[in-house]
Formats: C-alpha cells, structure tokens, sequence
C-alpha cells in the first residue's frame, strides 16, 4: 500500500506540488465529497456488488485523507493555483490511485461503513444507462478511471495520462483511447448518462435484507458459536503447515447434489452481473436430493434423451452447476441447472424416457436471461421468468395496436401457458412473442420484447430505425413503442425459419429510404440480423413498400454466416425488381448511409450517385457494386445473388 502514500502523478519534471496539510484536505474533501464519491464508484470493480461497491466508494474517499507528516510528489502537469485546488487535486489522484488498487485489497478494506440490516444501491436508470453500465463492467478499471476523469473531472488527455501513470497504471495511452473509443460506441450522452443518478453513490434507495433469513440466522448464531468452539480442534490441525490440502472438484463430484450451487435469493438485486449466475433456486422440488441426482445423472452419463442447440457441447459440468429450478410442471418432473455456459434442462415424464435439452447460455444478460422454457404441451408453454422481471404480457406481432395481454405468472416464477401463436399479418407462422419488463430495483422503465423460436431460452426482439436527417446513425433499441412495434409486425414472417437454430437476439436495421418512380410512395429497406449463441449470423433483407395494413416485404436476399447488418459489418447494398402500378418494371437498389455511389451490371447498366437507384429493366440477372465514402468497394445483394 506504499504506492497510495507518495503518488507521482507522471516522470518528474522538477514541478512539485506538496501534500495539502490534514485540513486543507478535509475542507477539499467536504466540497468536492461527492464528485470523489461518484469517480471513486465508477473506477471500482463492479464484481463488487451493488452495495459493496457504493460502501468501498465511501470508504475509498475518507481514507484518502492524509496522515502523517507532508510530503511532496513531483508532477509532469503545472500544479492548481490555489490552495484549495491543490488539496482538490491531490485527494483526486489519490482517490483514483486507491479505487485502482482495489483488486489488490483485502476485503476487510473495503468494509467500512458497515451498514446492517439494509441494502444500498443507486437509483436505476434506463436503457441507455444500461447499457452504459454493462459497457462500464467490461472495461479496465484504467479506462473507467480515464473516461471518469476526462468527462467528469474535465481533465485533458495529458493530464490524464500523467494521473494514471502515477495511481500505478500501466498504460494510460491505451486506457484513454480505450475510454474514447467506449465514449463513442455506447448510445446516449455520456458525459449526462454518468452525471445522472444511475452512478451517483452519494443519492442512494435503501432496502432491507432477508428479514426472514436475519431472524433464523440471529436463533442459530448461539449453536453456530457452540459448533466453532467443538471444531477448533480440526481447524488447528487442517492449518497446519504439514497438512494436505483440500482437493479440488472433479467432474465425479459435479453429479452429487449435495454440491450443487445455490445462490442467494437476493443477488440478482445486488449485482452488476445480471444473467443466469443471478437466479436463485426456485421450485417445490429444489430438496429432492433423488429427482436431483436423476437430472445430474443424466447429464455426467447420458442416461437420458439429449437434445442440444446448434453449438453447444454436450459433455459432462466440470464443475458442480448450479440449480435454477425444481419442480412438476405439466404432469413431468423438470430440472433446470446452469454450469456458467449452458443450460441444461431435464424433463422426467410420468411414462417414457426423460429427456436432457442444453443450450448454450455464455454471455447472456439482462434481456437474453430474461427467461427460459420449462414445457411444451398440447396446452402452450410454460416459461420460467428470471427474478428481477416484475410484469409479463403476451404480445400478437401480427396486432402492434393491439396491448400485451397479462401473462399470470405463479410466485416462483413459472408463467401460465402460452397459446400457441395465430397466423401472422401474412398468415405465417408466427412465434410467441413475450413483452418483459424489468424490476425498478436494476433499471427503469425498460421493457423488452423475446420471441419464442424452439429454444431452451426466447430470442431478444430489438428494433433500429432510420437516423433523422444530418444525425448520426442510431443503435439498437426496445421495440415496445407504438413504432417499434408496427416495424416488428411486417418483420414478423422472418422469425419462423429461425427456429431450432440457436439465435439469441435478431435485430431489424431499416439501412435506408427510396421514394419509389411514378410517385407510388416511399419504400423501406430492412435487413433483420440473427445472432446465434456460437456467434454466428444471418442476414435477411426485405424491400417494403406501401400497404394499407401491416405486411410483410418483398424478400430480397438471406446471407448465411455473415456480419453484414451487424456491429462488424455496417455496410449493406441491396437491390429488387419492382413492378409500378402502371406495369412498368424497375430495378430498384439502395445502400447504407456509407454508400455513395452505385453500379449497375449485367441485363442492366446503369449508374447513379448516393445512396439509391432506380431504373427501368428488362428481366435477367443484375449485379450490383457500391462505392463508399473511403473509397472501398461493396458487392450487392439481389434476389438469387
């Protein structure tokens, strides 16, 4: 912890700023206390916890204060040019120096203040806070610390970088560019999504632990203490130096369920990590060691059906997984366990064999781990809700005016069943689509859409429209508005062939608009992206053109194992014949918005400048090129192509 004494903010460049005496620092400390808070609770590892981390952030801050006699730290920047900003800037890089050294501190460091009784947690935001705060959990601490410092703090580049390099980091030109780059990709005004009261430890909800759990553990804490003093014989004898140490899991052990893993009730509230590691065990059977050790069994030896996803490995867990659900439903005994990257469900039927489903579930998250399929009957289908859902409802693609109907669901988080789904717009096959809405507890106000496509877990419906003129362009959203869910209604057609493939989330991207020849209206074209659990991708698009009810677009190409319309491919060119009311044929093609020039080969030749063509063909195939604003290439896509 010496590093956190004397910080050297940069290589020293003869500029010395002293150490604020002790209350210098504590007038600094007091005015700038919840701007220190607030960077302390951004550069802090969010494996924390809800509550841990706003208390380390409060901890992290009050024992930046000084002790000691002063002493200087050399600086590569000019120092403030008053007292008061000196103390203000040295309690900030020492604050920033602690938060990064949390990874090495002992857990009782960041104990204080204890808090009993209560669980603390910032106020939720929205969907853009969201996803800023899971952005955030991904990155460095560094670049955390960088964007932190750079957009609350108003610190430049170099100063920056001088600060990081003497809090002990590594790389404080990689962590700003890292902090540049995540400023740029995440949706929303950065600088006021932090501001806001989603990362402001200092404005706080509180709520109480398990009063149950509290008042069971204050009957037990007498026996507890009764059983440590009887085991203190063994414990003095396992600590000793010559003693073997305790062996580690093994596959073997994985099977016995008396070690399945069982979280807390609560976690999903108090954790930045909101995915199936969250769900606690729910269920009337979650204590038959029998049905329990069947469904490992079955598992670590095939002694059942197996059914698996599309890339998803059907060895043995590793390591014991966890339980998520125990209980009859629909007649047959169901298991539902997690071993960090799959899910496995076991069915035991009253009559015939019992069957094993896995799925691949690495990397979901608040929305893709939203919920699961417990049964399929002649009935509907059950779902299991994670615990932080707080409304379920039922919605028709095919009726986007029409509201979610109310899906009941039972205090374990089993749902009613679902009816199958009626024919689409188009009379396709269309899926279950559940409207979602999370916990105020997590996040505000965000409510998603998943759609069942024959998978252990419903696929996340998201929904991205046309930029407004001179804007940038925008990313994926909910489509639980009136517009979004009038754009998923033409789509909804493209969902049926997706079944049993695996997808986790399809987005629909409007790339562009064409007013159509003869002055017919004004068409859209869409590509919808699926995105599977093994990461790969299929790319659909549609041309629409105007209709007085919901229908669904003309097909124009679907790409196999692509990143087109995705993060890694936002460049698509796409072209189709049309017919004008008036019997004249067209080929029309259009691009995305870095599209500047289009090509036309083949049966026709023609050229245009931006974005869209339109031109008179004769039938026969087409090929279609693109230029784009840096000077590259692209190849279209039409029908057959």
């Amino acid at each position: 912890m010496q590093q956190l004494r004397t910080l050297r903010i940069g290589p020293a460049t003869g500029i010395s700023v002293p150490r604020p005496s002790r209350d210098a620092a504590e007038a600094a400390l007091v005015e700038h206390y919840p701007a220190l808070v607030r960077l302390a609770h951004l550069v802090l590892p969010p494996s924390l916890g809800r509550q841990r981390r706003v208390l380390a952030a409060h901890a992290t801050v009050q024992r930046a204060l000084p002790r000691g006699r002063p002493e200087r730290a050399a600086a590569s920047v000019p120092p403030p040019r008053t007292p008061r900003e000196e103390a203000h800037a040295w309690l900030r890089a020492r604050v920033v120096a602690r938060a990064l050294a949390a990874r090495e501190l002992r857990p009782a460091a960041l104990a204080l203040p204890r808090v009993t009784g209560l669980r603390l947690f910032p106020r939720a935001g929205g969907g853009d806070e969201l996803a800023l705060d899971r952005a955030l959990a991904a990155v460095t601490p560094e670049t955390r610390a960088a964007l932190a410092l750079t957009v609350l703090e108003g610190l430049d580049p170099r100063a920056t970088a001088a600060l990081l390099a003497g809090a002990g980091a590594a790389d404080p030109d990689g962590a700003l560019a890292a902090a540049e780059h995540l400023r740029a990709t995440v949706p929303g005004d950065t600088a006021a999504l932090l501001r806001g009261p989603e990362f402001d430890p200092c404005t706080v909800h509180l709520r109480p632990t398990d009063l149950l759990r509290r008042r069971r553990r204050g009957r037990t804490a007498v026996l507890a203490a009764a059983l440590l003093l009887a085991a203190a014989p063994v414990a003095a004898g396992l600590l000793r130096p010559d003693a073997p140490p305790p062996a580690p899991a093994t596959a073997e052990a994985a099977a016995d369920p008396a070690v399945l893993t069982r979280t807390d009730p609560d976690r999903w509230a108090d954790t930045s990590r909101v995915d199936f590691t969250a769900w606690p065990a729910r269920g009337a059977r979650t204590r038959d060691t029998a049905l329990l050790g069947r469904a490992l069994t079955a598992w670590d030896r095939g002694t059942a059906v197996t059914r698996t996803t599309p890339g998803t490995d059907a060895s043995p867990p590793a390591s014991p997984p966890a339980l998520l659900y125990a209980g009859d439903t629909d007649g047959a005994a169901v298991v539902l366990l997690h071993d960090g990257l799959r899910l496995a469900r076991y069915t035991e039927p009253a009559t015939g064999r019992p069957v094993l489903a896995l799925a691949r579930a690495d990397g979901a998250d608040v929305t893709t781990a939203a919920s699961v399929v417990l049964a399929r009957t002649a009935a509907g289908t059950r779902f299991l809700l994670a615990p932080w859902i707080a409304e379920a409802g039922v919605r028709d693609l095919g009726a986007p005016a029409a509201p979610a109907r109310k899906l009941p669901v039972a205090r374990d988080g089993v749902t009613a069943p679902v009816p199958p789904a009626s024919g689409g717009a188009a009379g396709c096959a269309a899926p279950t689509v559940l409207q979602l809405r999370s916990s105020s507890r997590i996040v505000e106000d965000h409510a998603f859409l998943v759609a069942d496509l024959g998978g252990l877990g419903p696929a996340h419906l998201t929904w991205t429209p046309l930029p407004a003129p001179g804007l940038p362009s925008r990313q994926p959203r909910e489509a639980t508005g009136p517009l979004g869910l009038a754009a998923w209604a033409r789509s909804g057609c493209l969902l049926g062939p997706l079944r049993d493939a695996g997808v986790r989330s399809v987005n629909r991207w409007e790339f562009a608009a064409q007013e159509l020849p003869e002055r017919a209206g004004r068409a859209l074209w869409v590509c919808a992206r699926a995105e599977t659990w093994e990461g790969t991708g299929r790319a659909g698009v549609t041309l629409e053109t105007p209709a007085r009810a919901p229908a669904p677009g003309s097909p124009v190409a679907s790409v196999p194992d692509t990143a087109a319309c995705g993060r890694f491919g936002q460049d698509v060119l796409a072209g189709a014949p049309w017919t004008a009311p008036s019997g004249t044929r067209y080929l029309l093609a259009a691009g995305s918005r870095h599209v500047v020039g289009i090509t036309v080969s083949g049966a026709v030749r023609a050229t245009a400048r931006g974005r869209v063509l339109a031109v008179r063909a004769a039938p026969g195939s087409t090929v279609l090129d693109g230029r784009l604003t840096d000077g590259g290439t692209l190849r279209g896509w039409t029908p057959g192509g």
